[in-house]
């Protein structure tokens, strides 16, 4: 597989503030509404390294042309977790920031995620951004208000007029992407898990690994906007057992770490501390574990 990844870098003229990763597979349309909003509501300029999956849309001839883009190339598709990781060589800054390209980001939401990680004074934290979904999922880190469930009909003009009025407090809990974090922070807990190719399931076990390594600053940023399709790409894979690795890996379920561990979408209130987990989530737990060893 490695030996059939390509890397390409362009010469950057201008100081970068984050290393933006995007994985896109057969999704052009969607790549270049994400990009577009990149270009034209970052506060700061950023390094934009696309992940190319196949790219039998034309996704490798259109990201060719555009001067900023450093991409990956892979002729089959090799996931999240490998797309991911191939990009770490041609990072040039300090922080990762993982975004998947059914987004188009709002007017200054790196300025908001610049200024939370100002405010923390170390490197043991990540950041998500808030997303701002078409469809009630229950998901109580999210904005729901509907601009468009697809490039058809969305409507970016009334979502920029009307963005700034929908408010959402900090929360706890990042796991998913928009997130950001330190370089080298990726570099010690080895990045992606592959053995959760294609994907499912990774996002949470990145925060356990963090959470393994000492970091207990997980914070979405309420200011820091993102408009979200959902899941334009992972519906057309077959998924890996994610739920079933997460929960054989770390001895709990991915539910019990985000809602125990992480508190995912409950108001933000600062470092978090190792939680008493009590007897009946312990053996539900163990129960599971031992019924999937059967």
């Amino acid at each position: 597989m490695a030996d059939q990844i390509r890397k390409v870098s362009c010469i950057h003229l201008y100081e970068m503030k984050y290393s933006l990763l995007i994985p896109s597979w057969n999704n052009l349309d969607y790549l270049k509404l994400c990009i577009g909003s990149i270009r034209k509501n970052s506060y700061f300029k950023h390094q934009i390294i696309v992940v190319i999956n196949e790219g039998a849309d034309g996704t490798e001839s259109w990201v060719k042309l555009q001067p900023d883009l450093d991409y990956v190339f892979s002729p089959s598709n090799i996931g999240i977790c490998y797309g991911l990781n191939s990009c770490r060589s041609l990072v040039k800054t300090g922080y990762i920031v993982y975004i998947n390209d059914d987004m188009y980001v709002l007017p200054n939401w790196d300025k908001a995620l610049d200024e939370a990680v100002s405010e923390i004074g170390h490197k043991l934290f990540m950041l998500s951004a808030t997303m701002i979904e078409p469809i009630d999922t229950g998901n109580q880190c999210v904005v729901v208000k509907d601009f468009g469930q697809d490039i058809q009909t969305f409507n970016e003009e009334k979502l920029l007029q009307e963005s700034v009025h929908l408010v959402k407090e900090d929360w706890s809990g990042s796991t998913w992407p928009p997130n950001i974090l330190p370089t080298e922070l990726w570099d010690m807990v080895g990045g992606m898990s592959v053995e959760f190719s294609p994907g499912m399931y990774s996002d949470p076990d990145l925060s356990m690994k963090l959470w393994q390594a000492g970091v207990r600053y997980f914070k979405g940023i309420g200011n820091s906007k993102v408009y979200h399709f959902g899941s334009k790409s992972t519906k057309r894979i077959q998924n890996n057992k994610g739920r079933e690795l997460f929960l054989m890996k770390w001895g709990l379920t991915s539910n019990s770490f985000v809602t125990h561990y992480l508190r995912r979408g409950k108001p933000f209130e600062g470092v978090l501390a190792t939680p008493k987990i009590g007897f009946a989530v312990k053996w539900k737990n163990r129960l599971k574990q031992f019924l999937l060893k059967k």
